[in-house]
């Protein structure tokens, strides 16, 4: 009877292992296939363990083995999904969101930033939670990191802290991990957690930040590629195609916001001159600076543009009539002041500006708001030339 009793007690507990076991087969030929998720969760497939014998022992083992099973099913799910987002995205700004939204949801943290160098400045590309995360780019621990090119975990941190869902707090413990594409540091990740980060939420971040490094690289280098492709390499100016791209989207956003926009179009004078006594070296000379003065005096914001040959347009939205003849007029006292030198001979530059704005200039697009301020700059040149005339 003992025989019988034992056989059904330890049959029963058999039974139920070796059908769990047949679930994670089946869970796991689920996912070679078809990747589908299945139901094999600890809550699914788990066995309960009540006795401290060898049945007991191997229902522990079996369990541990299902939770280290659907952790690493977890986290390769979520790699996948990281993975299929970041090839599919290109625009630095979307990417960066999109990336610190997964690696907050898949590392536990409360809050957390994601930001870039370009050109040797740190900037804030996406955050989350982090209050005042504008100062991240000047935090020391943040160029520290990105310095020494490797991990710091910072414990109770005092100049950080994350905005909660009823109250701001201070984080237990901050993560600040570079991101490197073969060598490079491209920027750094911040994430700060109030209950702190697991040997997984961390395993997982080395996981995920391989993946970010790449396609933070490609991002990067796409839209470097973009703004090569925009600009005139002699002056820095937007080039005439994407240029007037940018001023039909600022007239259309005037339009919309019922916002003022102004532009002033100017050219130099007697530029011909110029290049037939000095030469076409110098002439190229002269744009440049003539653009860099130019970029020096339009304010943060506004869009210069090089219209074609000696000829430019300087965009400035929101900028009223009033505006226009300030920024003009420094513009063309400041062109009057350069010294320019060729060899010992000294080249004096002027520069004749038309300006019209919307909505003062009664004009439907932006291409009759351009011909308005060319009428104005052909007025600036019949009186004279070296003066700002207002359409």
């Amino acid at each position: 009877m003992n025989i019988a009793l034992a056989r059904s007690v330890v049959g029963e507990r058999l039974r139920l292992l070796a059908e769990r076991m047949g679930l994670v087969a089946k869970r796991l030929q689920d996912m070679s296939q078809d990747d589908t998720p299945g139901r094999c969760t600890p809550e699914h497939c788990a066995i309960q363990v009540d006795s401290d014998d060898e049945i007991g022992d191997g229902a522990r083992a079996f369990n541990q083995l299902i939770q280290a099973l659907s952790l690493s099913i977890e986290t390769e799910t979520a790699v996948r999904t990281f993975t299929e987002m970041l090839v599919s995205e290109l625009d630095v700004h979307q990417l960066t969101e999109q990336a610190l939204a997964l690696l907050l949801q898949h590392t536990g943290a409360d809050g957390g930033a994601i930001l870039i160098e370009v050109d040797g400045e740190i900037r804030v590309a996406a955050s989350q939670g982090i209050g005042s995360a504008h100062t991240l780019a000047n935090n020391d621990r943040v160029r520290s990191a990105l310095r020494t090119e490797r991990r710091h975990r910072v414990q109770l941190p005092e100049d950080l802290v994350v905005d909660g869902m009823l109250a701001q707090f201070r984080p237990k413990e901050v993560i600040i991990d570079p991101v490197r594409h073969k060598e490079v540091v491209l920027g750094a990740v911040v994430l700060a957690s109030g209950q702190g980060f697991s040997a997984e939420d961390r395993n997982r971040l080395d996981v995920f930040e391989r993946g970010l490094a790449l396609a933070l690289h490609n991002a990067l280098l796409y839209d470097r590629l973009q703004t090569l492709a925009a600009l005139d390499p002699l002056t820095g100016a937007y080039n005439r195609r994407f240029g007037m791209a940018r001023l039909r989207e600022e007239f259309r956003r005037a339009v919309r916001l019922n916002l003022p926009l102004g532009i002033l179009m100017f050219d130099i004078d007697y530029f011909k001159r110029i290049n037939d006594t000095y030469g076409h070296l110098a002439g190229d000379r002269v744009l440049s600076r003539v653009a860099k003065t130019a970029r020096s005096v339009l304010r943060e914001g506004d869009v210069l543009i090089r219209y074609g040959g000696e000829e430019f347009i300087a965009v400035l939205p929101a900028a009223s009539l009033h505006d226009l003849e300030y920024v003009g007029e420094r513009l063309r006292h400041q062109v009057d002041d350069l010294m320019l030198m060729d060899g010992d001979q000294s080249m004096h530059v002027t520069v004749s500006i038309g300006a019209a704005a919307y909505p003062d200039t009664d004009v439907e697009d932006e291409t009759a708001l351009v011909d308005r301020a060319d009428k104005a700059l052909y007025a600036a040149k019949s009186d004279g030339r070296n003066r700002l005339v207002i359409s």
